[in-house]
């Protein structure tokens, strides 16, 4: 197969996943085929609907992906709700910060690398924020933030606990604070 074709295949987002490994494996050393089968794993996916796209074939690329030397590639990995947990722990010391703060979004990562992803730069401890499966004693010290949409998004997850919402519900931002009172069901 050529590349071209290659990539051309790669744009239908309902190509059979063992299409999609066959070109990954036989382009694997080549970045522009391997991003175009990160992206299309990528819109395979929904956060709507967590088991959309799911498999063992999505998973093992997935995984094959996780070792890339593409940026973007580990980037659709970090973000995408097949990725199993011990991937998003590896990419949770990935050098590049865009990709941990994806990983910090992802409701997969495990509990402890989000503690450990707390102590990283600011985008990545913002990805905390939105995160439904975060421990309330991290939305909690987020809540603090001076970032405006940190807590906007610490006040509009499921996972804050209550006490914390009630301190929101007083922040001096009226977005804050009415998506607080919101989530204490305190207004509609």
């Amino acid at each position: 197969m050529q590349k071209e074709q290659a990539l051309a295949l790669l744009e239908k987002k309902n190509l059979e996943l063992q299409k999609v490994k066959e070109i990954f494996e036989a382009f694997r050393n080549d970045m522009e085929v391997v991003g175009k089968v990160a992206m299309n794993l990528s819109l395979r996916t929904s956060v709507y609907d967590r088991e959309k796209g799911k498999s063992p074939v999505m998973t093992e690329l997935l995984v094959a992906l996780s070792d890339v030397p593409d940026m973007g590639s580990r980037w659709a990995v970090a973000k995408n709700p097949h990725t199993p947990s011990h991937i998003l722990a590896k990419l949770a010391h990935d050098e590049v910060n865009l990709v941990r703060a994806l990983v910090a979004t992802n409701p997969n990562t495990p509990q402890e690398c989000l503690y450990t992803l707390f102590d990283d730069e600011k985008i990545v401890r913002d990805g905390i924020s939105g995160n439904p499966n975060a421990p309330g004693e991290l939305l909690d010290k987020l809540a603090k933030d001076p970032d405006k949409l940190v807590r906007l998004r610490v006040a509009e997850n499921p996972a804050t606990p209550r006490e914390t919402l009630q301190k929101l519900a007083q922040d001096l931002d009226k977005d804050v604070s009415k998506a607080a009172e919101i989530r204490l069901g305190k207004s509609a």
